[in-house]
């Protein structure tokens, strides 16, 4: 009997791990396909935006529109995109990835949304409001990091 009860822990063990293994399989995948598979935290793709020069982690939930595209100085794996709302006073200057920018086929003019969550900003194309970029705050970004594990 207590070899019975032994294994029914051990089973009952065994399918808890592969619930949550593939629970947080599922997780993963809806944050990143959120993201249209790019993300980035917020100190590796803001750069001086000028409606936060003390605080770069808020960002106005807006349209924008694309001013100006140059390649992110020091970095030829990204691309500087600015962006400018309605309001003068909140512009983004946001460091895309270059596989990302290039997916996306962004250019001058094109409007843009930003919108707030709890683990950062989500930025897409305003014409089909589809998330391609997240900019996730520093801390969830590095909880994110991957690590090795030992058993």
């Amino acid at each position: 009997m207590n070899v019975t009860l032994t294994m029914r822990l051990i089973c009952a063990a065994g399918a808890l791990a592969v619930s949550m293994n593939s629970y947080a399989e599922s997780v993963a995948s809806s944050a990143s396909s959120a993201g249209s598979a790019s993300s980035g935290s917020v100190s590796d793709s803001f750069a001086g935006s000028s409606n936060s020069s003390n605080n770069h982690k808020r960002v106005a939930d807006a349209d924008y529109r694309i001013i100006q595209i140059a390649a992110t100085p020091g970095r030829a794996d990204r691309t500087r995109v600015t962006m400018q709302a309605d309001d003068p006073e909140q512009r983004i200057v946001l460091d895309l990835p270059q596989v990302t920018f290039d997916k996306q086929q962004l250019a001058v003019g094109d409007a843009m949304y930003a919108h707030n969550r709890v683990y950062g900003i989500e930025f897409g194309r305003t014409d089909n409001r589809q998330p391609f970029y997240l900019v996730l705050a520093d801390e969830w970004y590095g909880e994110l990091a991957s690590r090795p594990l030992s058993l």
